[in-house]
C-alpha cells in the first residue's frame, strides 16, 4: 500500500492502511461473515472485481486478513480477519453509533440487548477499573517519528 500521509499521527498512519475507498467496507463484510470473494462482491454493490481483488491483497499484506484456499479448480479463497483486523470491531461500532446520532437517515442502531435502549461509546481504564468521560483523558505524543 502506498503511504499517502507522512504525518506523525495515529489517525493518518491508520488511514494509510484502511483509508482507501472500499477498504473499511470490505473489512466489515468479512467481520459479519461474508468471507468469500463472491459474497463480498454481492454485498458491496458497485465495487469492481479488480478493486475488490486489489483491496483483499492489500489487506492481507497489511496483516488485517488472511486467506485460505477452499477450492482448487478454479482456485477460490475464503478470507478471515486476523487479530489485528478483529481489533477494528470497536471502530466499526463507533462509526455505527456516530451514524445513528448524526445521519439524516439512520439505517442501523446499536442497542443494549437486555433493555433495548441505544448505547453510547465510553472510555474505560483497565488499570483503575473505572469508566471515564472524555474530560478524564489526555492524548500524549510518544514520538515525532513516523513509523513506516
Amino acid at each position: 500500500m502506498k503511504a499517502r500521509y507522512n504525518l506523525p499521527c495515529n489517525i493518518a498512519q491508520t488511514l494509510n492502511i484502511v483509508g482507501d475507498r472500499w477498504t473499511l467496507l470490505i473489512l466489515h463484510e468479512i467481520l459479519i461473515g461474508h468471507t468469500t470473494f463472491n459474497e463480498i462482491k454481492r454485498s458491496l454493490e458497485g465495487i469492481s472485481a479488480n478493486i475488490l481483488s486489489d483491496r483483499l491483497k492489500q489487506l492481507e499484506e497489511a496483516g488485517l486478513t488472511s486467506s485460505s484456499l477452499y477450492s482448487d479448480h478454479p482456485p477460490r479463497y475464503a478470507y478471515t480477519l486476523t487479530e489485528s483486523g478483529k481489533a477494528l470491531e470497536p471502530v466499526f461500532d463507533a462509526l455505527l453509533i456516530w451514524g445513528q446520532n448524526h445521519l439524516e437517515h439512520c439505517y442501523k442502531k446499536m442497542i443494549h440487548t437486555s433493555c433495548d435502549q441505544e448505547i453510547e461509546v465510553s472510555y474505560y481504564c483497565p488499570h483503575c477499573e473505572e469508566s471515564l468521560t472524555k474530560d478524564d483523558t489526555t492524548i500524549v505524543t510518544l514520538s515525532d517519528q513516523v513509523t513506516p
